[in-house]
């Protein structure tokens, strides 16, 4: 294969085929229920055909008698295996240093096509390497921009990242989604061990940042440093829209902290890039089902879950079919599907974006606890900043969940007079079994959630074999 990166990517065809903005809304949105299903079913076949030439897939299927010839319709794929991290994490080991899942010859030299190549943030374990050709990189990059579009972004905002750099494919990923396929200005802040908050928000004043774009934990943080160094949110920093990482956080809260801004969802890993995404409508996140295919599992057994139903996102991803194709990827984040909303123009299903981490669930007494949904009950309450850990033992034969809280300045005082039994019996009415809490100083969960550092802050300890 001869020439570089940008030599392999035909854009005018990616964006034929993958469409943005109003072309979007009068292409893909509005394709007949018919018409998507052969669309995804000739990608979806070109895409296990482009696995079948890849050793991690070719040893996956066969291990369950699988051949090629097998796969014939979309509705065949229930046939093939998912597969998930542990499977990668295996490919690595059995492999170093790359593993073999995604199907470039690292011999071949110049010969070879162009590849990306990122890793995780390690949150769930050790880092594993992330690889992209040229065309779905780019295809990825412009379903983000679809996203951003539809949001509302335009070429006279102002936009500011948090997403990080370094090995992480977060702030690389935005920064080419919105300069590749928008007009706006970007500010790739980073995290705050990038680039200090303090300094973040004045760099957002100075060049009056419109739009906020990164995970929600961290934005709060912002707007906390804002007011710290006598900035007012939505007056000094004149942000009207923040496009991130909402999960089951309350979008009302991080509005009311930004002075009013408009709040948007989106869902996406590492390996995907982005899913699904809100629209204006801001009625769940609209699955991108042009590009991928989306379904529930249970996640013990595997098996497909009806509509409305909670389970484990699996996702087969239908632009990759150079490096790294992605098929059945159990990704274990907790999502249901929506049938589509008729109002929005968009006749795509939806999902009502991420409730947790199968294997981050906490099972107390019978009852599953997903650390990452505690954020949002906590934001019912007044009188805590929102941050928290959750730190979980062994207590004999039983586990026991303590979920350290911080308390706004001025109201640590009023936790002997009942402020940590009120936190206790709303967490306790809400979770549906009793956790232990801890109420500390703004800031003093800091060190253990790392959200000065890390695009995800940690939420759960586990100390159980500590």
């Amino acid at each position: 294969m001869s020439g570089g990166y940008f030599d392999q990517v035909d854009h005018r065809r990616l964006l034929a085929e993958y469409p943005i903005g109003r072309a979007f809304l009068e292409g893909p949105a509005r394709l007949s229920g018919d018409a998507l299903h052969a669309l995804r079913e000739k990608r979806f076949l070109a895409l296990v055909a482009r696995g079948w030439e890849v050793p991690f897939y070719r040893r996956h299927w066969g291990a369950q008698g699988l051949e090629p010839g097998d796969i014939r319709r979309l509705e065949d794929i229930a046939k093939l295996p998912p597969f998930s991290k542990t499977e990668l994490m295996d490919s690595l080991a059995q492999h170093p240093p790359f593993g073999d899942y995604h199907g470039v010859d690292f011999s071949a030299g110049a010969e070879r096509e162009s590849v990306v190549m990122h890793t995780t943030s390690g949150t769930t374990g050790t880092p594993q390497p992330l690889f992209f050709g040229a065309w779905d990189r780019e295809v990825q990059n412009a379903l983000l921009a679809r996203a951003y579009l539809l949001q509302g972004l335009s070429p006279s905002d102002v936009v500011h990242s948090v997403y990080g750099f370094g090995m992480v494919n977060g702030g690389h990923y935005i920064r080419e989604a919105i300069l590749h396929f928008s007009k706006a200005l970007l500010l790739p802040a980073g995290t705050g061990l990038e680039t200090r908050s303090e300094q973040q928000v004045r760099l957002m004043h100075a060049f009056g940042a419109t739009v906020i774009v990164g995970f929600v934990d961290y934005i709060k943080r912002l707007a906390e440093v804002a007011r710290e160094q006598g900035l007012e949110p939505g007056r000094d920093i004149p942000v009207r829209m923040i496009s991130g990482h909402v999960g089951q956080e309350d979008p009302a809260v991080l509005s009311a902290l930004w002075g009013g801004a408009t709040i948007y969802d989106w869902y996406g890993v590492g390996d995907t890039g982005i899913i699904a995404a809100e629209g204006p409508g801001r009625d769940g996140l609209h699955i991108w089902e042009d590009a991928h295919v989306v379904e529930i599992l249970d996640p013990e057994t595997g098996a497909p879950q009806p509509d409305g139903e909670p389970g484990n996102i699996c996702v087969s991803v239908l632009f990759k079919t150079t490096v790294y194709p992605v098929i059945r990827f159990n990704t274990n984040d907790v999502s249901c599907l929506l049938p589509p909303d008729p109002a929005s123009g968009i006749g795509f299903r939806r999902m009502p974006g991420f409730l947790g981490r199968s294997d981050n669930m906490v099972k107390l007494r019978g009852i599953n606890v997903y650390p990452t949904a505690i954020g949002a009950l906590l934001g019912e309450l007044d009188g805590l900043t929102g941050e928290y850990v959750c730190r979980v033992s062994r207590q004999g034969a039983r586990e026991v969940m303590t979920v350290v809280v911080e308390v706004e300045i001025g109201a640590m005082g009023s936790a002997d007079s009942g402020l940590r039994d009120a936190v206790s019996a709303h967490l306790r009415l809400r979770l549906g079994v009793e956790v232990d809490v801890a109420l500390v100083g703004p800031g003093e969960t800091a060190p253990l959630t790392e959200i000065e550092r890390r695009q995800k802050p940690i939420r759960l300890i586990d100390e159980r074999t500590a």
